[in-house]
């Protein structure tokens, strides 16, 4: 029983890829819903659970948060001087891959119930803390979501435009939006980047 466990848990570990693009095929609401309770099992600072999840599965809430990320992003890569054409084509391929998934899940941090310290040293570990937490969550949610075989995405734009996303979707400013997470059916195969192998990634000390 056990190495059966662990021969599946290892294929949906190498069955997990990065999609950009997806079909229009619903997923199923169980889906969904298994995967947020999976990530929910993650483990977390003192139990605390610093997070929170922000669920987008209508047309209308994907348009209207890729049209406010949209302008928000235009005016930062204009500002790095890109050119204008290749600033629109960037847009466009961003603003699909949100307008284009069945569901997108934003997680978020929630950091009002961590332990308070009055340095600044444990404060900060504390935070680092929640966020590693928060990634395990979304890791959860992931392969869960290949687990049921379907595919999904990882998305680090809202760190470049909190505010944005907090006041498009109307989100209470203590949940802190840290990626989007399409859910969806592959439209094409992704392209899967090298992994080095652990002869240069792990270092044993005896």
């Amino acid at each position: 029983m056990a190495h059966a466990l662990a021969d599946a848990l290892a294929e949906v570990v190498r069955a997990r890829r990065s999609v950009r693009r997806f079909a229009a095929t619903p997923v199923p609401p169980a889906v969904v819903e298994a995967a947020l309770a999976a990530a929910c099992q993650a483990p977390s600072p003192h139990g605390r659970q610093p997070w929170r999840f922000v669920l987008l599965d209508t047309a209308p809430a994907r348009e209207r948060l890729a049209a406010a990320m949209g302008d928000e992003w235009r005016r930062q890569l204009m500002l790095d001087g890109d050119d204008p054409l290749v600033v629109e084509r960037r847009l466009a391929i961003s603003r699909e891959r949100i307008r284009g998934a069945p569901v997108i899940v934003i997680p978020c941090l929630y950091l009002e119930e961590l332990d308070r310290y009055p340095d600044a040293a444990r404060t900060a570990a504390e935070h680092t803390m929640a966020v590693q937490s928060l990634g395990c969550a979304i890791q959860n949610l992931l392969l869960t979501v290949v687990a049921h075989g379907c595919d999904a995405g990882w998305m680090c734009a809202p760190l470049f435009c909190p505010d944005v996303v907090t006041a498009t979707l109307g989100l209470d400013s203590t949940w802190l939006p840290q990626a989007l997470i399409p859910l969806g059916y592959a439209a094409a195969e992704p392209q899967r980047r090298p992994r080095r192998p652990l002869t240069t990634l792990v270092r044993r000390i005896v």
